[in-house]
């Protein structure tokens, strides 16, 4: 698939991604490193069934963009990403919070909600250790408190697939910690769920990732077990940067070599 956009400022074509392939699966969780401008944020658009490639055919849950309603297919995912926790009303509780994920809106529809969606959405809030921020206003949570609540409410819908856009930006060490715990508690509770997480930074990549895809100026570098990917070879030349990569126990992180 390519996706191309005209730049009016720079009076040419860019090709945001370009011939890119790449296939993600039940049970899989993905992880997908690069720079800025390196494409992640136009993968996870057609990921999230928000754009369409330009050519080439994107198919997300067995369905082609293109010829479904992509309304009925958004439904079926769940998405993280900073413009929704901004468009969320911070007045709501964190189990309200949580609870406007069963219709995949904004607003609280007090009128279609039941008990078992109450249910379910504190349940939710348990997975992800959240539960005791039910009657905490979302405006007064910590960044890490709301992202663990976000997560929670991508997951009211009982999506087919989660993708989650920076997920951790803006966290410091204990709210970062959290969220991976709870998506790594969530893998093992969920595990046929696909995840999908774009991040920049290794420190960022959750224990429970099974692959791992690097982006760098609209082409894939590599994509493939997490193992075989994240190599000090390839994460230099994904960043352009020197640097020596380190795994161990699940978790990531990259040192500028001197």
């Amino acid at each position: 698939m390519t996706v191309r956009r005209w730049s009016a400022s720079l009076g040419r074509e860019l090709r945001l991604l370009d011939d890119a392939s790449w296939e993600v699966r039940d049970g899989e969780h993905w992880v997908v490193l690069g720079p800025n401008g390196a494409g992640k944020t136009t993968l996870m658009h057609l990921a999230g069934a928000m754009s369409q490639p330009s050519s080439g055919t994107v198919e997300v849950l067995g369905a082609r963009l293109g010829t479904v309603d992509v309304r009925a297919l958004r439904e079926r995912i769940g998405f993280v990403d900073a413009r929704l926790a901004r468009s969320l009303r911070g007045h709501l509780t964190g189990l309200q919070t949580v609870m406007t994920g069963a219709f995949n809106t904004i607003i609280l529809q007090v009128r279609r909600l039941t008990d078992e969606h109450e249910q379910r959405a504190r349940a939710l809030m348990a997975l992800v250790s959240a539960g005791e921020l039910e009657d905490r206003r979302f405006e007064d949570c910590s960044q890490g408190e709301r992202q663990r609540l976000l997560l929670a409410r991508a997951l009211m819908a009982d999506p087919s697939l989660l993708l989650l856009d920076e997920p951790a930006a803006g966290l410091d060490l204990p709210g970062r910690e959290g969220l991976l715990g709870a998506l790594a508690t969530l893998a093992r509770d969920r595990p046929a769920l696909p995840t999908v997480t774009v991040t920049h930074h290794l420190e960022e990549i959750a224990p429970s990732t099974t692959h791992a895809l690097l982006l760098r100026g609209g082409r894939v570098l590599a994509a493939g077990p997490i193992d075989d990917v994240l190599t000090t070879a390839r994460v230099s030349e994904t960043f352009g940067l020197a640097v020596d990569v380190r795994g161990a126990h699940g978790r990531w992180s990259a040192a500028v070599r001197h």
